[in-house]
């Protein structure tokens, strides 16, 4: 049985193949598109999962589509109903896209199938998952548990923002829900928003800038106390209320009613070009701070209800790693999984997997390991497929035909302060480059953060980047005992290897902040001396774990800075083509894709010529 799983029309449109409950084939929209958080039917991403599993689209057994329209738009008419007359431009603007494209979902649907291919409407059948059911299924079959509480927070499904769930033996349980408007995803992005940021994009930034916020100052402190007297309540339970007077998104087309914020926390809402200050930093670790609370409150009520010693998390608040790493840290369960591709685009996979298991019954069994596979469920290109590209660009490359060789020639230029664009294997699943669609350098390297972010990322200069450490090493540079292979917890450095820091360390700006040495690896240690650490196991991409092994034979360190192979605001790469253009736009020194190496001084174009034609966002 062959059951595809789609999500699309909301933001991150995905699709899978799942053959009985086995994931063959996994992928993101935009990667193929080209378009950021590409929200389209994702017609390329189904006809990849097609091929890849050796089908026409007449050969699905069944599509499932991750949510249920017709309750999303009760929702939408309930809520305006409620907060009416306010909405009136908003509703005029919203309807009418509803009633044209989404209501009618079931007919756009196989509409947007039958470009991909023939088949009979009466043996295709199209069922419909719950949201929130979708975000759960993702993260417990995958899991290996046999049974776990499974709690999962976004933005917003049809009615639920936030989820607990029992799964055991193959059967998943809604218990408890909180409803919109009252999100904890909502009220994060509203903070994305008024800090300058974009939504449902910028979470990460204001994640990250939080650390460079001032603990326990009196303005964070005030911030946190403003946020809880007069933004949200929240309760023991993990519930919270949103005070709606100071939001716009039920109504309006915005966040949030600006000129509140900013007369309730005396500062102007942010502009993207707007330099970033002390005070837009203590805002985002107060809110960074309510959130961390909010969530524990919410897994304790999990652990409260079910009993159970396993976790499993999915939804866009998930990839808040610094909020897993708070339950982690409390050692309420035992075992913590969380699905990689946690937004919306998991949803694809769990609307499949939810399928198999609850409609048709399939064989729940309990594996004790990870079936997400390492999230490499993309494509992948043979060395033939690459050659093409190369010579379509008249390109200058070396050929290495022993892998071995190729390792430690990659460990030199690492270790000789090189940055690298390493295309190999199957491209990854969720937001997460995990060492096949990566830029990597040498974390040892005091300049390499400045160089990546300016140079090569074209991003913010204060955003950390992630380390890769080998699995067997991670013990030996970060406080962590479990694996971390999906970059989804953050862990503090080890004190063995911090430098101390200046005694006026928090009167700093934050540049100055940003470049101070941290550590023996400062290139991936944050200002509050921790890390988002990505742990290689040899079983799940022997390549890439190679690769930092023979860096470490070199060098003595087990570790390598791993960033997305992007720039700003282009998704991850996809295709060698891709590669090849993201490499000549930057400041990239060489490209490796499969066993062919590229070196930038030897390309025979100007690299203008790609920064003209294709220019970051």
């Amino acid at each position: 049985m062959f059951i595809l799983g789609i999500s699309a029309y909301y933001h991150d449109s995905a699709a899978c193949i799942v053959y009985n409950d086995e994931i063959i084939a996994a992928a993101h929209e935009e990667r193929f598109s080209r378009k950021k958080q590409d929200a389209g039917f994702p017609h390329n991403a189904v006809k990849y999962c097609l091929n890849e599993a050796g089908l026409n689209i007449s050969d699905i057994t069944a599509v499932v589509y991750y949510e249920k329209p017709f309750l999303k738009f009760e929702r939408l008419l309930e809520s305006y109903y409620h907060f009416a007359p306010f909405g009136l431009v908003s509703f005029i603007k919203s309807i009418p896209v509803w009633i044209r494209e989404k209501l009618f979902i079931k007919d756009e649907l196989y509409s947007q199938l039958k470009k991909i291919g023939p088949f009979d409407k009466k043996n295709l059948k199209l069922y419909f998952s719950e949201h929130h059911l979708s975000h759960a299924a993702s993260a417990y079959y995958p899991s290996g548990f046999g049974s776990a509480a499974i709690l999962t927070l976004d933005g917003m499904g049809e009615w639920a923002s936030a989820s607990i769930a029992h799964g055991k033996e193959g059967n998943i349980k809604i218990i408890k829900e909180l409803h919109y408007p009252n999100s904890l995803g909502l009220l994060y992005s509203a903070f994305t928003y008024f800090l300058g940021f974009v939504v449902n994009s910028g979470e990460y930034k204001l994640m990250g800038l939080a650390p460079y916020g001032i603990d326990k100052s009196s303005q964070t402190e005030e911030y946190k106390k403003i946020i809880r007297n007069k933004i949200v309540n929240i309760r023991p339970d993990g519930s919270i209320k949103l005070e709606m007077k100071y939001f716009d998104f039920a109504t309006g087309l915005k966040m949030i009613k600006t000129k509140k914020w900013e007369k309730l926390f005396g500062i102007q809402k942010r502009l993207p070009s707007d330099p970033i200050l002390q005070e837009h930093c203590n805002l985002a670790l107060a809110i960074q701070q309510i959130t961390e609370e909010i969530v524990m409150n919410m897994a304790t009520e999990a652990k409260n209800l079910t009993g159970e010693k396993n976790l499993c998390l999915a939804g866009g608040v998930a990839l808040n790693c610094v909020a897993n790493s708070v339950i982690l840290k409390s050692n309420l369960f035992k075992k913590i999984f969380i699905q990689p591709a946690a937004g919306d685009a998991g949803g694809a996979v769990g609307a499949a997997l939810a399928f198999a298991y609850m409609n048709q019954k399939i064989q729940f069994s309990v594996s004790g390991n990870d079936r997400m596979k390492g999230a490499f469920l993309g494509p992948e290109f043979s060395n033939n497929d690459i050659l093409k590209t190369l010579r379509k660009y008249n390109a200058d490359y070396t050929f290495f035909d022993n892998n071995n060789e190729l390792f430690e020639y990659t460990a030199g230029q690492i270790a000789a302060g090189k940055v690298i664009g390493w295309f190999r294997g199957r491209m990854e699943y969720g937001p997460r480059a995990l060492g096949n669609r990566s830029i990597i350098a040498d974390a040892r390297n005091s300049e390499m953060q400045k160089k990546l972010n300016l140079k090569i990322k074209f991003r913010e200069g204060f955003r950390p980047f992630a380390p890769s450490v080998l699995s067997e090493d991670s013990k030996e540079y970060f406080d962590i005992d479990v694996s971390s292979p999906y970059m989804l917890y953050t862990a503090p450095v080890s004190n063995s290897i911090r430098n101390k820091l200046p005694e006026n360390y928090n009167e700093l700006e934050l540049m100055t902040k940003l470049y101070t040495q941290r550590s023996e690896i400062p290139a991936i240690t944050h200002c509050d001396f921790s890390a988002r650490l990505q742990t290689v196991h040899q079983e799940t991409n022997p390549d890439y774990h190679s690769l930092i092994a023979k860096f470490k034979e070199l060098t003595g360190t087990g570790i390598i800075v791993n960033t997305s192979f992007n720039v700003r605001g282009e998704p991850i790469v996809c295709n060698p083509d891709d590669a090849f253009r993201c490499f000549m736009r930057t400041e990239m020194d060489i490209l490796i894709m499969q066993n062919y190496v590229l070196l930038k001084e030897n390309q025979h174009f100007d690299p203008k010529h790609f920064k003209e034609q294709f220019k970051p966002d």
